[in-house]
């Protein structure tokens, strides 16, 4: 079998950031990594839940909320994939620069985090949720999209 993309990125070179994984058409995949890949700190699993409900929920609920196809985590737990059709890279930036805005300053309950709602609804921690959001926004603050090569 052939290689797929996303395995031929050296991820001893990957730093934090948003990156552009892939481009499909006018399907565009972000590569939104929180840690440094194989650094030795990684998204704890209920922080890494929580966000990833609160990051699809924002997504969806935006201005852009037609153009999102997907979010959700690595299973890596270095961060996220936001996968969407349609959207300019300036916008993608931003909206992700908000949704992280948003789950750092998030009060309340976590969106569908209900056993109803979650397959898994008891592994959710909102206030390590925000710490992870909170500190990677200083990294993406000012991000353009002229930064989201790899290099």
């Amino acid at each position: 079998m052939d290689t797929i993309a996303s395995f031929l990125v050296d991820h001893d070179k990957l730093t934090k950031g948003i990156w552009l994984s892939r481009v499909d058409g006018d399907i565009h995949t972000y590569d939104i990594r929180t840690c440094t890949p194989n650094g030795g700190r990684y998204l704890d699993q209920k922080a890494l839940h929580t966000m990833e409900h609160l990051f699809a929920t924002y997504a969806r609920n935006s201005q852009y909320g037609d153009k999102v196809v997907y979010v959700g985590p690595m299973g890596c737990r270095t961060g996220f994939y936001l996968v969407v059709r349609g959207m300019g890279h300036r916008d993608a930036v931003h909206l992700i620069q908000d949704s992280f805005r948003f789950m750092a300053g998030y009060e309340g309950e976590i969106p569908g985090a209900t056993r109803k709602e979650c397959g898994n609804w008891l592994e959710h921690d909102l206030q390590g949720a925000k710490q992870e959001a909170a500190a990677f926004l200083p990294i993406i603050e000012h991000w353009t999209e002229s930064d989201i090569y790899y290099h």
